[in-house]
């Protein structure tokens, strides 16, 4: 809870992964993929209550075993490739309202950004609620280096290159370009209300969680899931020579 506003963070494990099959069940650095969200909105100082939704009792298992609630299996219909996030957390409120309980804060988590941290989600909370006269909704974000639009090139048919909306690449060095952003996936809050209003965080009154490079990676195939775990075995290392 922050200034009496009660928070639910769900996590959504679904079964169905095409990318990396069974992806958040594959055991990363000693826990299932699934468990380093569960962990990380446990310790949360502001975080009330911890869910997991999922279509498969196997992740059930293991997300309870993690110190989550499970109150209920996903549906088929919110459970498809073509299922949206919106209407997985409309259908967890909804269920959750129906036993009575209800959350002035939405906060999402995705086991395929396993990197999140306790104080990221602390620190994007107070954040938000203390931002509520220009905000209603804040994300994580991660600064472009390599992948700057500039930098960014089409293929036509023949094979040749041309710029991507105007840049010019090999003629501007990496540091005379602006700084922009791209969505990290580390994690997605927004006031519950204005959610269920809008059925997106991102808006006008979005703010935006600055994470580091490291933090940026989403394990969406196995090459990622390769990086984030040697990343997370050498995370002190990590964390001691890191400079954004």
């Amino acid at each position: 809870m922050i200034n009496d506003r009660k928070i639910l963070a769900l996590i959504p494990a679904r079964a169905g992964s095409k990318g990396l099959p069974g992806k958040n069940l594959m055991t990363l650095c000693d826990k299932p993929l699934l468990a380093w969200p569960v962990e990380a909105a446990l310790k949360s100082k502001h975080v009330d209550t911890v869910v997991v939704s999922t279509d498969s009792e196997q992740m059930a298992q293991a997300a309870r075993l993690a110190g989550a609630e499970v109150p209920f299996l996903r549906p088929p219909e919110f459970s498809s490739d073509t299922s949206s996030s919106a209407s997985v957390i409309e259908h967890a409120l909804s269920f959750l309202s129906g036993t009575g309980r209800s959350f002035d804060y939405i906060l999402l988590l995705e086991p395929t950004s396993p990197m999140t941290e306790t104080v990221d989600i602390d620190s994007a909370l107070s954040r938000l609620d203390s931002n509520r006269t220009i905000a209603d909704s804040i994300v994580g974000v991660s600064r472009s280096g390599a992948a700057h639009p500039v930098f960014s090139v089409l293929l036509d048919e023949g094979g040749t290159i041309r710029p991507y909306e105007g840049g010019s690449p090999g003629s501007i060095r990496r540091q005379d370009v602006p700084d922009v952003y791209f969505f990290d996936g580390s994690l997605y809050i927004s006031d519950v209300a204005v959610f269920l209003e809008k059925k997106t965080f991102y808006h006008k009154r979005t703010l935006g969680h600055l994470t580091p490079k490291w933090k940026s990676f989403e394990v969406d195939d196995i090459v990622d899931f390769i990086c984030v775990e040697a990343i997370m075995k050498n995370i002190e290392r990590v964390k001691a020579g890191y400079k954004d």
